[in-house]
Formats: C-alpha cells, sequence, structure tokens
C-alpha cells in the first residue's frame, strides 16, 4: 500500500507555500518604506489558499525520457496581491506603515512557523508508521 503525500498532508502544503509568498511581499513593503510613490501590497491568505486549492493552474512536467520521473508543480503569479489603503497616507505618495508592516509580518511569521511546525509532526509520524513504529 502507498502513501499519497496529497492525502496524507492535504492543505498543509499549499498554505506553507502562501505565507511564503505573502512573506516575501511583506518584506518588500518593510524594504521600500523611504521609496517615494511605492504602493503597500499584501496577499489575502484565505482567498490566496482557496484559490490554490480549487485552482486548475497546475502544469504537468514534460519528460523527454521513459525513464523521467514526472511530476506536477504549482504556477506562481502575483494575482493574489492587492495594494494596502493607509490610515495615514504619506506626501511622498508612499503607503507603507513601518508599524502595520512590522506587525503583518510577525504575525505572518508566527503562522508559518506553526505550518511547518504541523507538516514536521505529520512527517514524522510518517516516519513513524514506515518504520512501523
Amino acid at each position: 500500500m502507498s502513501i499519497s503525500f496529497e492525502s496524507a498532508l492535504g492543505i498543509h502544503e499549499s498554505a506553507l507555500r502562501v505565507r511564503g509568498q505573502r512573506a516575501s511581499v511583506l518584506a518588500d513593503n518593510l524594504a521600500n518604506v523611504d521609496t517615494p510613490n511605492y504602493k503597500a501590497r499584501d496577499i489575502d491568505f484565505k482567498a490566496m489558499l482557496a484559490g490554490k486549492m480549487e485552482q486548475a493552474g497546475r502544469f504537468n512536467m514534460h519528460t523527454t525520457s521513459a525513464g523521467h520521473i514526472s511530476g506536477a508543480g504549482m504556477a506562481l503569479d502575483d494575482a493574489g496581491t492587492m495594494y494596502r489603503v493607509p490610515s495615514q497616507p504619506s506626501i511622498d505618495g508612499n503607503t507603507v506603515e513601518d508599524q502595520i508592516e512590522h506587525a503583518e509580518y510577525m504575525k505572518n511569521a508566527l503562522a508559518f512557523q506553526a505550518s511547518f511546525t504541523f507538516l514536521n509532526s505529520k512527517f514524522k509520524g510518517l516516519t513513524a508508521a514506515i518504520r512501523g513504529e
């Protein structure tokens, strides 16, 4: 009997990927806090994850030999990014608010760590099941 990682891990692999994408967007915002006319962006985690789960945007990898292993990947795009509306806009047109970005980044980092810890425990459980422990 084979183990299906997709059924064993469920939504958590996609959640970890979306959290990573959100961390990248928030880090871009923090890096551009002093850039004139930079518009702060964010990802709606719930909407993006729902889209990843029902999205037919998976692509099959093309194999050139019968000995190659086929696989599937997930297309990454900026479709889920939105612009953040500032509570106090800057005179230079920059919409990044340092304190809000830090708070959102930390919340996302904690959620990322929780997802990672959950996946780690799932893999430990699968390893124990394979070993018969």
